[in-house]
């Protein structure tokens, strides 16, 4: 079942529960007079369809429509109780108590809530039903790499094979050996092998059993490095969404370089448990229909919170875009006035994933100002911002027109800064973890931002990326009203850079 399908059918699933659990509470109105009931018609239908919308925008804002690929049923019925017991209590305190019937409260709230989580819960549980036929069929399964030490990987390809409700499907391997053979390139039925570029001394190597047939497989003996270089060229090749670690609780440095190319990629990451005490805090612990694995990175924000940021972007946004439209186009026609060049200065920055987007500033340089030094930071003092521009660096106001890649969903209000794809490159390079910084969206504004300023070089680099992971792993809705604050004191003292 592909996403687009499961959640179309998860939505009509819980408009279909919803509205029967309407139903069945007005026929207990009528049936107990517990509150005077409208004839059914528009009005009705209309009051029944917002109150529907809500409880979906509810159930949305708790990630019950987010990807829970192959988890377990029972977590997200545990989650349907808490949004049902606080919906139930908001709409009737909030709605209803006023319109019942002196001590029929009680009973309406028992009824109105046990009648939307049964028939939710029902329509939900059919949906998972169907799913996981389809994924005992193949139909859906999520396609795996495994990386580790040869005997864990048939190991754990074993062990795959014994849950297929998990529905991975393992689709190649990064097999680290204690054999002295050299580092090689195993292709195996018939795969070419192409867009995997070996280093000196790989060579292609015999057909093994581990895998199952249509595999691509690396192989390394004494150079795991030379072959987890490779992981990135498998992920993309194979259209990879999970990376599975199997390895030693000695090889932290292995499991570093698996994290660092990994990093920022939009696959999840998930260890064999007995890697648990060399990860710490970094991971969570997840069963997947009797499957026992360990989540590295989980998702940073809880899934409400996340909704409840992106509204927030939307609305600002909006806001700023709208009231101030007049001050921004006064502000761009003295952009093109004072200094030859367009107004809007575009280009490419790598946003969440690792995907790249199109930016909007003001320009705040002379027009053309890379064309002969190619790709370089902003310097102290730089001899290529313009007047104006420098004004609006340190009031910030060259950031405005991001609002509008904000709205488009490429960006949010707060997050780190986003970067070009050459500096990317090569940062990622000479930084440990530097691409972690994709795992979230990227901000107008940051914790780097309001603590550091811009870059001006690599040493710059460093230290904010420090404030960026700090960030990433404590973010919250308060720490962006902090950051927002901040930064709004920053623009009136004009203390930019």
């Amino acid at each position: 079942m592909s996403r687009r399908v499961e959640l179309s059918a998860l939505l009509l699933v819980d408009a279909l529960g919803l509205g029967t659990a309407w139903v069945a509470f007005r026929a207990a109105c009528e049936r107990w007079d517990w509150m005077a009931v409208e004839p059914m018609g528009v009005s009705a239908l209309a009051k029944g369809s917002l109150l529907a919308l809500g409880w979906i925008t509810l159930l949305a804002f708790a990630g019950l429509y987010a990807d829970r690929y192959a988890r377990g049923r029972f977590d997200e019925l545990v989650t349907l109780l808490k949004v049902v017991t606080f919906g139930s209590l908001v709409l009737f305190f909030g709605y209803y108590l006023d319109r019942l019937s002196p001590g029929s409260a009680r009973q309406a709230v028992a009824l109105y809530g046990a009648s939307v989580l049964g028939f939710v819960a029902v329509g939900r549980m059919v949906v998972r039903g169907v799913q996981k036929a389809l994924i005992l069929r193949g139909h859906g399964r999520h396609r795996a790499v495994v990386v580790g030490w040869s005997d864990r990987v048939e190991t754990l390809y074993h062990d795959l094979a014994r849950y297929p409700a998990a529905g991975i499907e393992l689709v190649g391997a990064v097999r680290l050996t204690h054999d002295p053979t050299p580092v090689g390139v195993l292709a195996m039925s018939g795969a070419s092998g192409a867009g995997l570029p070996p280093e000196a001394g790989v060579r292609v190597l015999p057909s093994g059993d581990a895998l199952p047939a249509g595999a691509l497989e690396v192989t390394a003996a004494g150079a795991p490095s030379h072959a987890i270089a490779e992981l990135p060229g498998l992920i993309d090749r194979l259209g990879v969404q999970d990376v599975l670690i199997a390895l030693g609780s000695e090889d932290v440095d292995t499991l570093d370089q698996v994290l660092r190319v990994c990093d920022g990629r939009s696959v999840s990451l998930k260890l064999v448990p007995d890697f648990y005490a060399a990860v710490g805090g970094m991971a969570r612990t997840e069963h997947i229909y009797g499957l026992p694995l360990i989540e590295v990175f989980p998702e940073p924000i809880p899934a409400w919170e996340k909704r409840t940021k992106r509204i927030a972007d939307i609305v600002v946004s909006a806001l700023v875009l709208l009231l101030g439209a007049p001050l921004w186009l006064g502000l761009a026609a003295l952009v093109s006035l004072t200094s030859p060049g367009g107004a809007i200065y575009r280009q490419k920055r790598v946003g969440q994933g690792g995907r790249t987007f199109t930016i909007h500033k003001y320009r705040t340089m002379v027009d053309g100002a890379e064309r002969e030094t190619g790709p370089v930071w902003a310097a102290s003092g730089d001899s290529r911002i313009t007047p104006l521009g420098r004004w609006m660096r340190k009031t910030r106001l060259d950031e405005v027109p991001q609002f509008w890649d904000v709205l488009r969903g490429e960006m949010s209000l707060v997050g780190p800064r986003p970067e070009r794809p050459f500096f990317v490159d090569r940062l990622a390079d000479e930084i440990p973890l530097y691409s972690r910084r994709h795992r979230v969206q990227p901000g107008i504004t940051g914790l780097a931002q309001v603590k550091h300023g811009y870059d001006t070089d690599i040493e710059d680099v460093r230290q904010k990326l420090k404030y960026d992971l700090f960030y990433i792993e404590n973010l919250s809705l308060q720490m962006d009203a902090k950051i927002l604050l901040q930064t709004i004191k920053t623009t009136v003292l004009g203390k930019g850079q």
